[in-house]
């Protein structure tokens, strides 16, 4: 054993280790560590193994409380893909240093909401699965037969609901297609807003004047049910909504009464139960067009996720500045 390597436990579902794609970054972190690899789901369970280690690499679970802490004198760094609030609370407040991934999805997340947003306006999929079954309608009285309600995307009102990495990401993929961008985000100074060429508006003002809102909002306390009856009702006829943030973000069963009432599209990628239930009145409406929870999940991500990590623990052990670490001032932002 060399006494000069650091014990790193690295805590993350079985698949990872068997996914030949990751292999050469935890290759990478061998070269300095001593690894034992684990799929703890509880506290019990990786208790011992946790207080084994002076670094940790992990998900969000299980979460990590003061007595947890206590345990572990040798601990000096963590890493996660996701931290909630109250771990992030303990391990500040026990100066252990902190870094989080999170943001490794979102340039996956907004590609697949600009996906969603052409998707939705031009109907592609719709055209797809037509020709698969043989059933598609070829133009035979042009203009006529053109759909109305098949529009593009340039020149539109865009909304976006929540402007961190992943509305940002968005309003820069957005930029060619030359949008009049609003957002919402009471946490965001104007300055930014405007250098990605939006304007800060209320969540008012957001929804009521918006033809396309896009919803990338954090999965906190704060912003549950932050899309209601009454937001969803303001909406207007025939615009659309998409949804890659969580779907904890929105009144469901409001959602689900206006797009029964055939006056609203949806592009949604999260729901409140997943996987969604077979007998869910979201499966049989044609201006609701549904995907299961895939907007950041490809390898790429998965890939900048352990490697932003690496990163912040290579750079804790040379007394360097961590580019991914969480401070106090993020807490507003992680979940609870």
């Amino acid at each position: 054993m060399d006494n000069n390597k650091i014990k790193v436990l690295i805590n993350l579902p079985e698949g990872f280790y068997r996914c030949e794609k990751l292999a050469p970054v935890f290759k990478r972190i061998e070269q300095r560590s001593i690894i034992r690899k684990t799929s703890h789901n509880t506290p019990e369970d990786i208790m011992e193994d946790l207080k084994w280690a002076e670094a940790v690499i992990m998900w969000s679970w299980p979460e990590l409380s003061d007595d947890m802490i206590e345990e572990c004198p040798h601990l000096r760094y963590v890493g996660q893909i996701n931290s909630s609030k109250p771990t992030a609370k303990v391990l500040l407040k026990k100066e252990i240093a902190l870094s989080e991934a999170r943001h490794a999805w979102s340039p996956a997340v907004a590609e697949m909401a600009l996906t969603l947003m052409l998707t939705g306006l031009r109907k592609v999929s719709d055209f797809h699965m037509a020709m698969r079954q043989g059933t598609e309608a070829w133009i035979e009285d042009f203009p006529m037969d053109i759909d109305p309600l098949e529009r593009q995307l340039t020149g539109r009102r865009v909304g976006i609901v929540g402007f961190g990495r992943i509305g940002q990401r968005l309003a820069e993929l957005l930029q060619p297609f030359n949008t009049t961008l609003r957002a919402y985000d009471p946490y965001l100074p104007q300055e930014i807003a405007k250098s990605y060429h939006a304007t800060l508006v209320d969540k008012k003002e957001l929804f009521e004047n918006s033809e396309i809102i896009v919803l990338c909002a954090a999965n906190t306390r704060e912003a549950e049910k932050l899309v209601g009856r009454e937001e969803i009702a303001s909406i207007q006829k025939n615009g659309l909504l998409v949804n890659v943030g969580r779907a904890s973000l929105v009144d469901m069963e409001a959602l689900t009464e206006r797009l029964q009432s055939e006056e609203l599209f949806a592009m949604l990628d999260v729901f409140d139960k997943e996987p969604l239930e077979k007998d869910s009145p979201l499966r049989t409406l044609k201006n609701a067009w549904l995907t299961p929870h895939k907007a950041g999940g490809i390898m790429a991500s998965v890939e900048r996720a352990l490697t932003m990590l690496m990163d912040d623990f290579e750079a804790t052990l040379e007394g360097k500045e961590r580019k991914y670490s969480i401070t106090s001032a993020m807490l507003n932002c992680l979940s609870d």
